[in-house]
């Protein structure tokens, strides 16, 4: 049964995407570039993070499994999104995925990782934090995960996002001993 909005809350329809995505590249590069340069990020430069992001978008699109959901207003600005993929075999060891197989060893990552949807990048809007959005579409993307199997991993200095995920029942693996590094993955709830 669908759950209301609060009271004098709008639901936005979200829109579901693949490859597709690049249609709406710009305006979902200007809501990264807002989200992950404020803080905790603002350490980031915008410049960088939006030419970064493009490039990343158009390698992502083509990844197998690879989908999007998208919340928009009613002026088109992209008010919150997410993306993933599928994780194949073998596990990546670019951007930060070398310190997820630090952090949980090969093993680990094989049986709880690979083969399990995830979650890249989620994020809202400042102004629509609060409204369930994150929730919504967070949820809505890990629905069809393979097996009921999804991951993410989060920067340890991102203390809200880190609450976000363990509020919404995300759990975290334990590292290996003596291997902490500033990521924390999350498997999906169950």
């Amino acid at each position: 049964m669908a759950q209301e909005p609060p009271h004098g809350v709008r639901l936005i329809p979200l829109r579901h995407f693949g490859p597709d995505i690049l249609t709406v590249a710009e305006e979902l590069t200007e809501a990264y570039v807002e989200i992950f340069t404020a803080p905790p990020w603002e350490h980031r430069d915008p410049g960088t993070t939006r030419e970064a992001f493009r490039k990343r978008l158009v390698t992502d699109a083509r990844r197998p499994g690879f989908r999007a959901i998208v919340s928009s207003s009613d002026n088109g600005d992209v008010t919150g999104f997410v993306t993933g993929w599928t994780t194949q075999a073998p596990f990546r060891t670019d951007r930060a995925y070398g310190k997820v197989t630090e952090r949980l060893g090969a093993d680990r990552v094989d049986r709880l990782l690979v083969g399990a949807f995830e979650i890249d990048e989620l994020g809202v809007r400042a102004h629509a934090r609060g409204t369930g959005l994150g929730r919504r579409l967070l949820s809505e993307l890990t629905a069809r995960a393979p097996g009921g199997r999804a991951w993410l991993l989060t920067w340890n200095e991102a203390h809200d996002t880190l609450a976000f995920y363990r509020r919404g029942g995300w759990r975290e693996p334990e590292p290996l001993p003596g291997a902490e590094t500033d990521i924390v993955v999350f498997l999906s709830p169950g």
